[in-house]
């Protein structure tokens, strides 16, 4: 007879360092407790089919080493149970059959909100908690308590800036480094500021609604500029692949189809935006009279299976202690945290965006001091560039035009900059 009594862990969404941590966490802290624990392979996908082959039972024997690896003993998939209520009954159901009382979701944004529907749907006889898991760092945590995996992804990552930096200034060229990020820009910054690359666009420093790709286009152009006429051909800019999700469909579909994945999202990985972006810089100095070598290079699925640094393994290690522990001790409906050391539920219901019924988003606050001083180490156009005639003179030089047309051109860009920090600089 099936145990009613049996745990399950299964991820979804895109990997991050740290999965194995958590499962291998959770798995001991269950079986400590004599609970049995199941792996489900592969998120949803084979649950909400009513197919319970997708599973293997977990130890402690088998997980007490997991935690040093990357990348996901359980697979992981983007399936989406909530888009029919239909494929609700049937992931309620598969688990009933698997004896499983007691579910833990690794995930993002999109996995936490399959977690607080199924949770509601099986009205009580299932207790569900979610740990939240992306490198993108983009669900709504309390205010500096990363996602896990974005630590590790940002310190490969910045490695990679690093030594792009390096060939950059050697080869007298330009790198487009287009990082992972859905929504918000937070590992495209984090990569940006600790390596010092030259610049960083990210969604959430242009006004809100779509933008136009000539305004993201205008804005390289404008560092490349900016740095010839200081003498410099090379340099790197991180980009935030969320850029993609502000500019109109119809703009990219120009370069393109467009796909949706599952949960009705862009599919990022298959737009090149770092060709579409490069090609139109390119077009754009070649306007000036301006040759610049540039490269275009997308970095995300070398950083989303690596081992995860001390920090996520320890933090990992908490938050799947505390996800099983919650659920022995009753707990359900709720997301993992660790806030100032100690563990704090949050409630399903306390995650949702009121306008949109979805888990709420964390993007970038481009009002604090962390982005304002990331933005005045770039190097790009400024609204003092333009206030110094000196200035508009060189740039205007560079691109073989007069500096009243210079800023007629490219000083629309500087006309949303926010204001000096408080204390200079």
């Amino acid at each position: 007879m099936t145990d009613p009594n049996r745990l399950a862990i299964l991820v979804g969404g895109g990997p991050a360092p740290g999965i194995n941590s958590v499962i291998g966490a959770a798995t001991i802290r269950a079986c400590v407790s004599g609970i049995p624990v199941l792996g489900i392979r592969d998120g949803f996908s084979a649950l909400m089919r009513g197919d319970t082959s997708k599973v293997r039972p977990l130890d402690i024997e088998a997980v007490s080493r997991i935690h040093f690896r990357g990348g996901s003993c359980l697979g992981t998939a983007r399936a989406n149970p909530t888009k029919d209520p239909a494929l609700l009954d049937a992931t309620v159901e598969s688990l009933k059959r698997l004896g499983v009382s007691r579910l833990i979701t690794i995930g993002g944004d999109d996995t936490a909100f399959s977690a607080l529907r199924l949770a509601e749907h099986s009205k009580g006889a299932l207790r569900v908690v979610h740990v939240p898991k992306t490198i993108d760092n983009d669900l709504d945590l309390p205010e500096w308590i990363p996602t896990f995996g974005y630590q590790t992804a940002r310190h490969v990552g910045t490695g990679i800036v690093r030594d792009l930096l390096v060939d950059a200034q050697t080869t007298s060229r330009w790198y487009f480094v287009v990082a992972m990020g859905r929504k918000a820009g937070h590992l495209a910054l984090g990569i940006g500021k600790a390596a010092g690359a030259t610049l960083t666009l990210i969604p959430e420093e242009f006004p809100a609604g779509q933008v136009p790709l000539a305004t993201m286009v205008d804005t390289l152009a404008g560092a490349i500029i900016k740095r010839l006429a200081y003498g410099r051909p090379d340099g790197v800019a991180v980009l935030a692949e969320g850029l993609v999700e502000r500019i109109d469909p119809e703009e990219l579909a120009q370069h393109g189809d467009v796909e949706r994945d599952e949960h009705d999202h862009i599919r990022l990985a298959e737009i090149d935006f770092g060709r579409i972006i490069k090609a139109r810089v390119s077009e754009r100095l070649k306007s000036f009279g301006i040759k610049s070598t540039i490269v275009s290079k997308d970095i995300g699925y070398e950083l989303r299976c690596t081992d995860p640094i001390p920090f996520d393994m320890e933090y990992t290690r908490d938050l799947g202690y505390c996800a099983a522990k919650y659920l022995l001790e009753g707990g359900s409906g709720a997301m993992v945290t660790i806030q100032q050391g100690k563990f704090k539920p949050i409630k399903f219901a306390d995650m949702l965006d009121p306008e949109t019924g979805r888990t709420r988003v964390r993007m970038v606050d481009v009002d604090t001091e962390y982005y304002k001083i990331a933005r005045r180490y770039m190097l790009r156009l400024r609204r003092d560039d333009f206030a110094d005639p000196a200035e508009v003179q060189k740039y205007a030089a560079v691109t073989h035009i007069t500096s009243e047309q210079f800023k007629e051109q490219l000083e629309y860009l500087v006309k949303d900059e926010a204001p000096p920090l408080a204390f200079g600089f």
